[in-house]
């Protein structure tokens, strides 16, 4: 009898351990089957909000996917470095907010007025310092080389509809000395003589003109694309802090040039416009490289690193072809900083249709407010010069027509001509201005 009660009331326990066993089971399982289905909600609702891709174009996602993991093999240095490179999406545009810009640039083309100091119109014989101010008489001259953009500027410029007569209805004033003509003029030449030249142009205009005072020179501009430019303003305290600056060389490591007051203006040689592209598919070479390496670092390293890779076409120097046909036979090519951080084979490789590459580090692209870079070219840091072959070779198919499709498209940007265009670089670099207008001086 003892016995019967005591498996009866074993049983009973174990029951009542299975029910509560059960019923606490309950709410996990409960949890667990949320969690899955609010994960698949997720996952269908960023599907259905991100671009759709055309069905023309397909991923090899292994392909896709393998970039990060050949690019760095070592597991520690991936904690202590961002990935050098982001891969942008397939099907985007090269424009932030075309849109936005567009409707912009249409009021800048209605609205915007410059004035023009009359030094620009001085007779040549006034002044033994008159070339100095005066257009360039052959602006597509090739001897003019990385300084064509500030020349064929002021070209564009006095015949643009954006000149007005009038100063007191005009949102900037251009200040026409060329850096260039300066740094060939025999009486001026060294930097020293240059910057104190500007210094007392600036003096001179500010007693002659009340234009400068009102603002304090913050509605000012002037040009520069030799290196020497850089310290054009260092001895005009008011025209370095205030005036803006539109330089090649644009620089965040240079002392001063102020990323948001000075702009980048886009360095362009004068060569051939090339009217039809080479396809990709005729693009036998996977880089291209020629250049001096005296005076780069980094330069030297990539030579010592590529020179005898035969999918590289590197050259110290002057390539053993002609120079646009490694631009033309080539998927990317490089941009590498020199003695400045900006050189023209980023326009030339836009030229040419091959997607730049850029190794400059602090190099404040030209309309980058504009033009997303990361859409029709490849970004990266100096320091992973070593990893370049296996980034390029990792970018899929799909994304390299991308890249050289959005590449095509702004072309237009990095045109130059004596009567300006529409969208080339001269109004781009006016909607530059026309997004400052109304800032206030420093000193």
């Amino acid at each position: 009898m003892v016995l019967c009660t005591w498996f009866s009331s074993l049983k009973l326990r174990r029951a009542l351990y299975r029910t509560r066993w059960r019923v606490n089971l309950l709410p996990v399982l409960v949890l667990v089957v949320l969690v899955i289905f609010t994960f698949l909600i997720l996952s269908l609702w960023s599907r259905t909000l991100g671009l759709k891709l055309p069905e023309s174009v397909e991923i090899n996602k292994p392909e896709f996917f393998q970039f990060q993991a050949k690019g760095n093999p070592n597991p520690d240095s991936r904690k202590r470095h961002p990935p050098y490179y982001s891969s942008p999406e397939i099907g985007s545009g090269p424009y932030h907010n075309w849109e936005l810009f567009a409707a912009e640039y249409r009021d800048m083309l209605q609205n915007l007025k410059i004035f023009v100091y009359p030094d620009v119109s001085m007779n040549n014989e006034s002044s033994p310092f008159a070339r100095v101010f005066l257009p360039h008489p052959d602006p597509f001259d090739p001897k003019i080389g990385n300084y064509f953009s500030e020349h064929v500027f002021k070209h564009a410029l006095l015949r643009s509809s954006l000149v007005t007569q009038h100063p007191e209805e005009a949102h900037f004033f251009f200040m026409p000395f060329s850096i260039n003509a300066m740094r060939n003029h025999p009486l001026l030449h060294s930097e020293s003589s240059i910057s104190s030249f500007v210094a007392q142009y600036t003096s001179r205009i500010s007693l002659e003109f009340q234009f400068w005072n009102a603002s304090g020179g913050a509605d000012h501009f002037y040009l520069c694309c030799h290196s020497v430019g850089r310290d054009a303003a260092s001895k005009h305290l008011a025209l370095r802090n205030n005036a803006i600056q539109i330089t090649c060389s644009s620089s965040y490591f240079q002392r001063l040039y102020t990323a948001h007051k000075d702009i980048a203006l886009p360095q362009v040689w004068p060569r051939q416009y090339e009217q039809v592209l080479n396809p990709p598919e005729a693009r036998d070479k996977l880089v291209f490289f020629a250049g001096r390496v005296q005076n780069s670092q980094i330069r030297k390293e990539l030579l010592t690193l590529w020179e005898n890779d035969t999918s590289f076409s590197i050259f110290s120097g002057h390539p053993p072809f002609p120079y646009k046909e490694g631009f033309r036979r080539s998927r990317y090519c490089l941009h590498v900083k020199g003695y400045e951080v900006n050189t023209a084979r980023v326009s030339d490789a836009i030229r040419y249709g091959c997607v730049p590459v850029l190794i400059s580090n602090y190099y404040d692209l030209p309309f980058s407010n504009i033009l997303d870079w990361s859409m029709f070219s490849i970004v990266i840091s100096q320091g992973d010069i070593a990893l370049l072959k296996n980034i390029l070779s990792s970018i899929s198919k799909p994304m390299y027509l991308n890249l050289y499709r959005n590449l095509c498209i702004v072309r237009k940007h990095f045109k130059w001509y004596t009567t300006p265009r529409n969208y080339d670089s001269f109004y781009m670099t006016a909607y530059q201005l026309w997004l400052r207008r109304g800032l206030s001086r420093v000193a």
